[in-house]
């Protein structure tokens, strides 16, 4: 998957645990950002707690037009029991998006040859164009608040005003708030 490129649509069945239904949701949610994370499975050590992350700050990415949905390979039954059963991911309201035949995570790049998905997270924006991908070690858990940073610095860059030779970017270290680097391409060339 390249970074900017168009990604694959699914229509896949989710656990809504808000709502405690099942329904068929279409991958990614139109006309917002959206926020997937993969988990290798369910009942997992690592997994809940990156559910849990997301669950703690689902909020903000909602005010912010995004969506968080987490995809792994296991059956929504499972992704329901889990719900209910982990007192970490029993905490959070995340739509948790069943790949049985395992078409998502094959399709954005996260099928391990062990056939479970890998432990990552993309971001994709309004028009559905791919603009952050990561893949974690499955030991490691997510870092949620550089995520959303990064969620912002890449929504501040989507929406800053597009002019004729100049580019916004966002630097190293960027926090929210923070002003980003409007660049004129050909001035500014070895002044930063």
């Amino acid at each position: 998957m390249e970074i900017g490129a168009k990604v694959p649509e699914f229509t896949a069945r989710t656990y809504f645990p808000k709502e405690d239904k099942i329904a068929q949701l279409k991958i990614p949610v139109a006309g917002k950002w959206n926020v997937i994370t993969f988990h290798p499975g369910d009942f997992t050590f690592v997994c809940a707690t990156d559910i849990e992350a997301f669950g703690a700050m689902q909020s903000k990415f909602e005010e912010n037009n995004a969506v968080v949905l987490a995809v792994s390979t296991d059956s929504i039954f499972a992704h329901r029991v889990w719900h209910q059963t982990s007192p970490r991911v029993g905490k959070t309201n995340i739509p948790l998006v069943e790949d049985l035949n395992k078409t998502i995570a094959a399709g954005y790049g996260f099928l391990s040859s062990g056939g479970s998905a890998r432990r990552g997270v993309v971001i994709i924006d309004p028009e559905g164009n791919l603009q952050y991908y990561a893949v974690f070690n499955d030991a490691l858990g997510k870092d949620v608040k550089h995520i959303y940073n990064a969620f912002l610095g890449l929504k501040s860059i989507h929406d800053a005003p597009k002019e004729e030779g100049k580019m916004s970017a966002i630097p190293a270290n960027w926090e929210p708030g923070k002003p980003m680097l409007v660049v004129d391409t050909t001035k500014d060339i070895g002044k930063l």
